[in-house]
Parts: C-alpha cells; structure tokens; sequence
C-alpha cells in the first residue's frame, strides 16, 4: 500500500498560532516555576526553535504582502499611455531638460 504524503504544514512545523501559545507557555513556565537547570535549558532550547519558526512563518507572509501590495499597486499596462512612440529631439535648443 503506498505512503500517504505528509502535509506541508505537519512538516515545516506547528502552525503559527499553536507555535506561538506553545512559546507563551514555556515563557511562563521559565518565570514563574522553579526548574531545575536541565530542564530551563532544554526549554530554552526549545523556544529558540519555536522562536525562528515563527519568525519564518512571518517573514514569509510578510513577502507575500509584499507580493499582493506590489501587484495590486502596479498600473494596468492596458490602461496606461504608451510611450515609446515619444520622439527624442535632442537638437531643439529650445527644449529644457532637468534630467
């Protein structure tokens, strides 16, 4: 019988939210418990790598943002003047040009 595929998100990581409820929780186990020193360390191992997935998951939907913003933003080329017809007449003295 062939292997069901893993879903994408099961193997990036938790999604978002839970990584985040998951780092509250070890962020409040650190202050307020008395662990001893094995276990503060194991847990702040365990931050740090719920700390770069978040951090990850968000830069990514930042570029998508970006991406959406960009697109949507970008003039219709159909709607647009064309300009590639303009004539360069460098010859008129009597043209100003700041640029």
């Amino acid at each position: 019988m062939p292997r069901k595929k893993a879903n994408p998100s099961e193997e990036t990581g938790p999604n978002f939210e839970k990584a985040m409820a998951e780092l509250e929780q070890i962020v409040g186990a650190m202050e307020e418990d008395q662990l001893p020193l094995e276990d503060l360390v194991a847990k702040f191992e365990q931050g740090t790598q719920l700390l770069t997935h978040c951090e990850s998951v968000l830069a990514s939907a930042k570029k998508r943002l970006q991406t959406i913003a960009a697109q949507q933003s970008a003039p219709d080329s159909s709607l647009s003047p064309d300009t590639s017809d303009e004539s360069d007449d460098t010859d008129d003295d009597d043209d100003i040009r700041l640029f």
